[in-house]
């Protein structure tokens, strides 16, 4: 399917950060920008960010050596619909949500299928830092250091069935505790709970995380608390949060932001500069926080560790 660009400018061809002294301005800016970009719908989920090292830590396996976003940034600028629409909305309107005790329903083509209390799911699971680069659908980046462990360590754990070929995923469904399910809030259109899905090769490629914490601490509430997917070479809406279920199954599972928008978003959602939102390019990124705009790397710069799984494939078609 080839995905022609639009001349409508997104939130991320109007400012940046860098321009405003005063930040809480921005975030206004910002907001109104999207609004005004979106025609029925509005962006996807991603949490967007931009800053220090870890005190300590050396650079993994895994980790870009690129300038980390600001922990204020990661915290305060995010997309979480669940807590509102506006990009500041999240860590206001989820200050009072308490994310413990916490449980998470195994379900499906699995052999230990259970409710599992949150410190039984990840029990004697490693938890790892990891610094990535994200990459938000509307043209915007960020540098975070996550705090979790692969899923692919708890797939082994669980112990899925030869016959499951995907795992789903579903967000909590509580409109008095998530205020942006409630029918007063606009809500994006969506429908709840918040669904995601990965093909299991996805799943169980090493750089999947499931995060637990960013900047060694645990996971604010507006991040996706307590627990979150984390996949660097997808945009931002795969990376679903304050996850309740998790499901194995056979056949491709609908994604919330694929079943709102066909047109716009798909499954897989694997960053490609080559493959345009209709109503934006996405052949160049700018880093929250910066004024010039950087070329977008194919899969967000990790084509060697994942561009294997899509040999063969249409990454047009298949976006």
């Amino acid at each position: 399917m080839l995905i022609n660009r639009a001349s409508d400018i997104p939130s991320s061809e109007i400012t940046s950060e860098g321009i405003y002294h005063n930040r809480r301005e921005f975030i206004k800016t910002a907001s109104a920008a999207v609004a005004a970009a979106a025609t029925g719908l509005l962006l996807p989920a991603c949490t967007e960010a931009a800053a220090p090292q870890l005190p300590g830590k050396q650079p993994g396996k895994y980790d870009t050596n690129e300038k980390m976003t600001p922990y204020e940034d990661v915290t305060t600028y995010n997309n979480f619909y669940e807590f509102g629409t506006g990009k500041d909305e999240p860590a206001k309107l989820s200050r009072s949500f308490k994310p413990l005790p916490w449980t998470v329903a195994v379900e499906g083509l699995v052999k230990k299928p259970a409710v599992y209390a949150y410190d039984d799911l990840i029990k004697g699971l490693t938890m790892e830092d990891r610094v990535y680069r994200m990459r938000c659908v509307e043209a915007w980046s960020m540098v975070i250091p996550w705090l979790g462990f692969p899923l692919a360590d708890l797939i082994k754990k669980l112990e899925p069935l030869p016959s499951a070929k995907y795992v789903e995923f579903t967000t909590l469904n509580a409109p008095d505790r998530m205020p942006g399910q409630r029918p007063s809030f606009f809500g994006g259109g969506l429908k709840w709970p918040y669904v995601e899905g990965l093909r299991m090769d996805e799943a169980m490629n090493p750089l999947t995380l499931l995060a637990t914490g960013l900047y060694g601490k645990a996971l604010p509430n507006q991040n996706g608390a307590p627990i979150r997917l984390v996949t660097p070479w997808k945009y931002g809406f795969k990376g679903i949060k304050s996850i309740v279920k998790i499901r194995f199954v056979d056949k491709e599972p609908g994604n919330t932001w694929k079943l709102t928008g066909p047109s716009e978003y798909g499954f897989f959602a694997n960053v490609n500069p080559t493959v345009d939102h209709p109503r934006w390019s996405q052949a160049s990124e700018r880093r929250l926080g910066e004024f010039l705009k950087r070329k977008t790397l194919m899969f967000n710069g990790y084509a060697e560790q994942v561009a294997q799984m899509y040999s063969g494939m249409d990454l047009r078609k298949n976006y």
